[in-house]
C-alpha cells in the first residue's frame, strides 16, 4: 500500500509541475512556464519520499533516509559514481575516432547541448539536484529497499523499471530528444532505463545504501549521454560499453542481491 501511495504522488507532482509543457496536448494553454521548469518536475519523486515516510514511518526512518542523501562511506563506490561515466564516455569517443573517423575533441565531453553557458561545475550541480537527488531519493532510496523486502534484487530492478518509465510520460509530448523517439527507439530507450536500474542497483546495495552514490552516477551518466559534442557513433559505443557493464553486473553478482553483500531492505 505504502507504495502504491509513493508512486501515485511521485507522478502526480511531477506531471502537475509538467503540465504547463505538455497541457497544450490536451487543449490546456496558457500557464506560466519557469525558468528550468522541466527540471523542477525532477523533484517530484524526492518529495513524493519524504512525504510519504512522514506520512506512514516513524521519525527514525525519515532521518535515515535524509543521511543516506549525504552518506559518503564506503568512498570507493562514490569515486565509482564520479568519474567511471567520464571514463567510459573518453574510450567509446577515441573508439569512435579510431572505427569511424569522427572528430575526437575530449574536452567537449564536458559540456552540455542544451546548457551550453554551464561551466562542470554548474552542471553537475544542476543534474546532481534536479536529477541525482530529485529522482534517486525516490526510485533507489524509498523503493528499491521495499521491492527488495519481497524479490530479489534483479527482479525488483525490472519492476522499477516499468514504473521509472512510467513517470516520463509526458516528456513524450514536449521534451527534446523524447517527441522525436519512434517505436526502435523507446524500446532502447526502456532498454537502456533498465541496464541502469541495474547498475542503480549494484551501486545503491554496494555502497550500503548511499543515495549520495546513486545521486552522483545518475547525473553524471547524464553528462556522459548529453554531452555537446558527442557523435552518434561514440554514443552507441557508450551505450554497448553500459550495457556490457549492466550484462555482467548480473552474471557476476547474481539476480539475488546484484553485489558482493546482502541487498538492503525496508518494511514499514
Amino acid at each position: 500500500m505504502i507504495l502504491f501511495i509513493y508512486f501515485g504522488l511521485a507522478y502526480l507532482l511531477s506531471w502537475l509541475i509538467w503540465l504547463p509543457l505538455y497541457g497544450p496536448h490536451f487543449g490546456v494553454s496558457g500557464l506560466p512556464i519557469l525558468p528550468f521548469h522541466h527540471s523542477l518536475g525532477g523533484l517530484g519523486p524526492l518529495l513524493s519520499a519524504f512525504i510519504t515516510t512522514s506520512l506512514f514511518s516513524r521519525r527514525e526512518k525519515l532521518k535515515q533516509l535524509l543521511r543516506q542523501c549525504f552518506q559518503l562511506k564506503p568512498f570507493l563506490y562514490l569515486l565509482v559514481a564520479l568519474f567511471s561515466p567520464f571514463i567510459l564516455s573518453i574510450l567509446a569517443s577515441i573508439s569512435s575516432f579510431l572505427f569511424f573517423q569522427t572528430p575526437l575533441d575530449l574536452s567537449s565531453l564536458i559540456l552540455s547541448r542544451e546548457f551550453s553557458n554551464f561551466h562542470l561545475g554548474e552542471l553537475f550541480a544542476y543534474n546532481l539536484l534536479f536529477f541525482g537527488w530529485g529522482e534517486e531519493v525516490g526510485w533507489r532510496g524509498f523503493a528499491l529497499p521495499r521491492f527488495q523486502k519481497r524479490f530479489n534484487s534483479l527482479t525488483a530492478s525490472i519492476i522499477l523499471t516499468f514504473l521509472w518509465a512510467i513517470w516520463h510520460w509526458p516528456t513524450f509530448l514536449y521534451r527534446p530528444g523524447y517527441t522525436s523517439m519512434d517505436l526502435a527507439g523507446v524500446i532502447g530507450w526502456g532498454f537502456s532505463l533498465m541496464t541502469g536500474s541495474i547498475l542503480l542497483t549494484w551501486l545503491y546495495n554496494s555502497s550500503k545504501g548511499s543515495i549520495l552514490a546513486c545521486a552522483v552516477f545518475h547525473s553524471t551518466i547524464d553528462i556522459a549521454f548529453t554531452s555537446e559534442n558527442i557523435s552518434q557513433e561514440a554514443t552507441n559505443i557508450l551505450g554497448f560499453l553500459i550495457t556490457t557493464w549492466g550484462i555482467l553486473t548480473i552474471v557476476i553478482f547474481k539476480p539475488q542481491n546484484l553485489s558482493r553483500w546482502p541487498k538492503i531492505k525496508i518494511s514499514d
